[in-house]
């Protein structure tokens, strides 16, 4: 009886390739939630997800380097996100966004271009297409934030400029303070525009005794987590304390007053 040999190991590379992902969530709320988890290990160049039937349940995350997505797999391998734990591995071929990247990117026939181009622009385009629309499209949440409605999607339309976000007239907020006494509310602090009540709490629930995420109207960069118990939510305090939930955000967690 003839054995079949194991296929060989995928080398490591800067491209992940993730799977077993909840196909219930929308495809913009799973590029956007899949940015805040995995910045925090790195520059990313790319996030590609599908909405094909084929391509339901999986994405691809691109970094810019291979130790930034050596460090993801090994921290996010089984981490529950959406009710689902994820399963990580390398990607099999090197994404456009880093064959691009390192000068061994070849184009195809000029019949194939345009079908390219349009694929491209659809998955999220190569890395400096990538990185310039971060910026409209956090102009774009801001924006939606202060009309009292989150845009449409999470980038812009190709080739329309986003006008820049209107300053309301408005005294600065109240400065507010957590407190170190432990607590079964936890107080963040320092979160980024783009954050939503299902990253918290995506976040948050795989600790024991979670009970919900709160925000503040009018406030994007505050919000309170409960639990059950203050050593429950010490717990959650200590391992998520500066965690990044994009590259220039640490979320800085203390306790709710009494």
């Amino acid at each position: 009886m003839m054995h079949q040999n194991p296929p060989p190991p995928i080398s490591p590379s800067q491209t992940l390739y993730i799977n077993n992902l909840n196909e219930k969530v929308k495809l913009e709320e799973l590029k956007k939630s899949l940015y805040a988890i995995f910045s925090q290990f790195g520059e990313i160049l790319e996030i590609v997800a599908g909405k094909g039937l084929k391509a339901r349940g999986q994405s691809f995350v691109v970094f810019k380097d291979i130790n930034s997505a050596s460090n993801a797999l090994r921290s996010m391998q089984g981490f529950p996100f959406y009710e689902k734990p994820m399963r990580i591995n390398y990607a099999k071929k090197k994404s456009d966004a880093v064959a691009k990247l390192d000068g061994s990117f070849i184009q195809k026939e000029k019949r194939e271009k345009t079908k390219d181009k349009r694929k491209a622009t659809e998955q999220g385009g190569d890395a400096k297409r990538n990185m310039e629309q971060m910026m409209p499209m956090m102009q774009g949440m801001m924006q939606g934030m202060i009309q009292g409605m989150m845009p449409p999607g999470m980038q812009p339309p190709p080739n329309v400029p986003m006008p820049p976000a209107p300053r309301p007239q408005q005294p600065p907020p109240q400065q507010q303070r957590g407190s170190e006494i432990p607590h079964n509310i936890l107080f963040l602090t320092n979160l980024p525009q783009e954050t939503t009540e299902m990253m918290l709490t995506m976040l948050f629930e795989q600790f024991p005794g979670f009970k919900e995420t709160r925000l503040v109207p009018g406030r994007h960069d505050i919000a309170f987590i409960e639990f059950g118990s203050d050593q429950q939510a010490s717990q959650a305090k200590q391992a998520l304390q500066n965690f990044k939930i994009t590259p220039d955000n640490a979320m800085h967690i203390t306790f709710a007053n009494k």
